[in-house]
């Protein structure tokens, strides 16, 4: 097993703040009930509960939030945050950490992550909202893997759960907000 580097700083750290400042929620009011790991549908896969995150992130252990795999791996379903009694939103701090690792230079644990949020924001911003086939075949392209999973891709298809064709409804009003996104970042 590898070694892995704590920082510790039991005093509010630059990481509480930035993460407080990012997800605007308090971290602190966590009160270690696991509720919030009870209920997540990708617990399983994770590497750490959402409630660790939390607890690492009270501490002030950047190093173990930002190179977990779990905050790649949340799917932001905010069932975390629904099953939360303290009201802190779970799914917006594992948001708020994928935003400052990002910024950071953190580089993401699960590799294929950071593809697909590439491909998917590309695919919105082309198509206005989620164009599965072109999502399916930028995903194929960036990873080379042309062949996985084609026969799910089959069974979905006969099914009606991909359409070959995108929908164009939206795609003005979302270039729009990515224009204005851009303009508002480029200051």
């Amino acid at each position: 097993m590898s070694e892995i580097h704590i920082d510790y700083n039991p005093a509010l750290s630059d990481f509480v703040l930035a993460l407080s400042k990012e997800s605007r929620q308090d971290v602190n009011a966590c009160f270690q009930c696991r509720k919030c790991a009870a209920g997540c549908p990708v617990a399983f896969a994770m590497d750490l509960t959402p409630t660790q995150i939390i607890h690492a992130a009270r501490l002030g252990l950047e190093n173990i939030v930002l190179n977990s795999r779990t905050i790649w791996l949340c799917a932001s379903c905010q069932t975390c945050t629904t099953r939360c009694p303290q009201d802190v939103d779970i799914a917006r701090v594992m948001d708020a950490a994928r935003i400052i690792a990002v910024k950071r230079g953190v580089k993401p644990s699960v590799k294929s992550v950071r593809n697909f949020f590439k491909t998917a924001v590309k695919n919105i911003s082309w198509f206005g909202r989620m164009y599965e086939l072109g999502l399916i075949m930028g995903l194929k392209l960036k990873s080379g893997e042309f062949t996985k999973d084609m026969e799910l891709g089959k069974q979905m298809f006969m099914k009606g759960k991909i359409k070959i064709l995108p929908s164009f409804k939206g795609m003005r009003d979302t270039r729009r907000i990515y224009r204005a996104v851009r303009k508002k970042e480029s200051r």
